[in-house]
């Protein structure tokens, strides 16, 4: 029987390559759109070709959408990527961050048990979860929130938590640090560095505008952790796993490694501006993900320097294709 796969978020990051990913394993893949003016589907254009893969709108703050996309497609595994995901537009938007990334989370969880399926739930939970707690920080590490996006990720895992206690459910969540890639969204800051980076080397720009560069995270590639979400479904039972290269750097380094690729000195380039500074910091993220190496085999292999490389050679390729 060929297995079936609803994705929520499918266009994003994460989303694009797990579908990849699902789709080279034999995968029925469904996945999930929000209906909109434009199209933003630039991450998955190459799969449309795929008589495997099936779009549908609906969106996680719509119930009824979701339980009618549950009924119908009968997914064997769902993965909930779907989020409002970006730290500081938390701040700027709260009250649809909680719809979207706490309550959407809770709204599939029944929409799956409602319809009685033996479908195997993954929840994408976030290090941002972990907040002010010092690294570093593994599964049973206490959780210290520090944004509207850090607390509605925390609702969303101890929900998760709950129906796989109260209904028998196969529900995991995977709390993955930062994973960076080439198709991470352009207002993170991972890619304004590379991006800014590709921008200067082409001329088309003098500077980078950064906030907090003392900030510390565990920055992995977004590739490799989607083969660790597929791996906690396939697990023999439901188990909330840490994604992580358990080592830290901060946003200078991260510069520095861009930089330094193409033979440029970071301090000339990045300027400090404090309107990209969070009302409430998270100082550190360093992942043990040692749980996940000895039960899934799953291990990080690409780490951040040869990361911004991968990104900087990319955004440099994206840019002059783009001019032709």
């Amino acid at each position: 029987m060929t297995r079936r796969a609803l994705i929520t978020g499918i266009t994003g990051q994460d989303g694009s390559y797990l579908a990849e990913l699902l789709l080279d394993k034999g995968y029925e893949v469904h996945g999930l759109v929000r209906r909109s003016s434009s199209l933003n589907r630039q991450r998955i254009d190459h799969l449309g070709g795929n008589p495997q893969l099936h779009l549908h709108y609906g969106d996680l703050t719509d119930g009824v959408s979701l339980a009618n996309l549950v009924r119908g497609i009968e997914p064997h595994e769902v993965y909930n990527l779907g989020a409002q995901s970006h730290v500081q537009v938390s701040f700027e938007m709260p009250e649809y961050t909680a719809s979207a990334d706490a309550v959407g989370t809770l709204r599939l969880l029944e929409a799956i048990r409602a319809a009685g399926l033996d479908t195997r739930f993954y929840q994408a939970s976030t290090s941002e979860m972990f907040g002010a707690t010092p690294p570093p920080q593994a599964e049973n590490t206490a959780f210290y929130p520090r944004s509207p996006y850090g607390a509605a990720k925390l609702y969303s895992h101890w929900v998760t938590v709950n129906y796989r206690e109260a209904y028998d459910m196969f529900a995991v969540s995977g709390i993955l640090f930062n994973h960076e890639s080439p198709r991470r969204g352009e207002s993170f800051v991972t890619r304004k560095v590379t991006r800014g980076v590709a921008a200067i080397v082409e001329g088309r720009a003098d500077h980078i505008d950064l906030g907090n560069l003392s900030a510390i995270r565990d920055w992995g590639y977004a590739k490799e952790y989607v083969e660790g979400m597929w791996q906690m479904l396939q697990h023999d039972t439901p188990t909330d796993f840490v994604l992580a290269t358990g080592v830290g750097y901060t946003v200078r380094d991260f510069c520095e490694f861009a930089f330094s690729h193409v033979g440029l000195d970071w301090e000339k380039y990045v300027k400090h501006d404090g309107r990209f500074e969070r009302p409430t910091e998270v100082d550190a993220l360093i992942g043990d993900a040692s749980r996940a190496r000895d039960e899934l085999g799953w291990e990080a292999k690409t780490h951040a320097e040869e990361l911004a490389h991968l990104m900087v050679d990319a955004d440099i390729d994206a840019l002059r294709s783009a001019s032709g």
